[in-house]
């Protein structure tokens, strides 16, 4: 029997790449061959599934103060997490963020770096951001697009969310204040003008654009092409090849609701085993009641407790893993 393991992190309590182990590690001893995928959406995670990071630059972090951004470079292709360089953790949370002065900065500055360290293709996941600048602050810091000339700019997003609509559904979670949202939102509805007239581009027009506070449609304003995050991972990892031949497909995350099977990993995982006709189950933390009933979906919070679900989570999924195999 084989298992293809395709899990995102467990925010938190796991690694996208120790759920994947600890589903490995069940399959294992139930006899099973187990083929760990470890998984990213385009937000936190997206660099470590993708190798990791194997270079260290100092740039501009989300409230100015210097961060050392980790990130990967193999064979002309950068990877680039902006949550390692502009993310809301940085930032302390919601609670320390300034959403109002929150910079996109350092990401320009890596992504100059990157071209300059010679990179031909250059990936950049979006989420776990504290900004809503629009962009402007990467654009500034990245320089003269003549630079990016036959360079490829891969944005991998987990939200489809417009441009302009950024401040109005991500800004509160950032620490923004109604009086915020309002300002950021005029802010970034000026910026559709600025980026129209200075690189004839409707960013206003673009699924994805507000991705990261509006830093995908700045970037695309650069001529950066946007993609569901989920998909540019599982090309890059061949998930398609893997799940072919396989007899059950494993995915999951720490907390599942309706947006999980929008542009996300479980959604997205579902999609290529349905595709391939193979089983899927999830396995979660908790989930929302609406969705907590699909078919698959096993929550780890209901079966075990919320404190069990917290404290052992790998643990946990061994177990729920190991007799899902033994009932064959």
């Amino acid at each position: 029997m084989k298992v293809v393991a395709a899990p995102d992190k467990f925010r938190g309590t796991g690694t996208a790449r120790e759920v994947a182990a600890a589903i490995g590690r069940a399959a294992t001893a139930a006899g099973a061959d187990c083929v760990e995928i470890p998984m990213a959406d385009g937000g936190e995670g997206l660099l470590d599934v993708l190798g990791g990071p194997d270079r260290t630059t100092v740039v501009t972090g989300p409230l100015g103060a210097p961060v050392e951004a980790g990130w990967r470079l193999d064979r002309g292709t950068a990877v680039i997490e902006m949550a390692r360089v502009a993310g809301l953790e940085l930032a302390g949370g919601a609670d320390g963020n300034h959403p109002l002065d929150a910079t996109t900065a350092g990401v320009g500055e890596l992504i100059l770096s990157a071209v300059e360290s010679g990179a031909q293709r250059i990936v950049i996941g979006m989420g776990g951001s504290a900004t809503t600048d629009g962009g402007l602050g990467a654009l500034d810091a990245m320089g003269s697009p003549a630079r990016y000339r036959g360079v490829e700019l891969l944005v991998a997003c987990d939200v489809r969310t417009r441009f302009a609509d950024a401040a109005e559904v991500f800004g509160p979670q950032k620490g923004a204040t109604d009086a915020h949202v309002r300002m950021l939102t005029g802010r970034l509805e000026r910026l559709v003008q600025v980026y129209g007239e200075r690189f004839d581009v409707d960013v206003s027009t673009l699924d994805r654009a507000g991705a990261a506070g509006g830093l995908a449609g700045g970037l695309a304003a650069m001529g950066a092409e946007l993609v569901d995050g989920i998909d540019l991972v599982a090309e890059e990892l061949r998930l398609d090849e893997h799940v072919a031949d396989a007899d059950l497909v494993v995915t999951g995350e720490g907390w599942l609701d309706a947006t999980s099977y929008e542009g996300k990993v479980v959604g997205g995982v579902g999609v290529y085993a349905a595709a391939a006709g193979v089983p899927l189950l999830v396995v979660v933390g908790g989930a929302e009641p609406e969705v907590a009933d699909r078919d698959g979906v096993v929550s780890l919070s209901e079966r075990f407790g919320m404190a069990r679900a917290m404290a052992e989570p790998t643990a946990l999924l061994e177990i729920v893993i190991g007799e899902t195999l033994a009932r064959g």
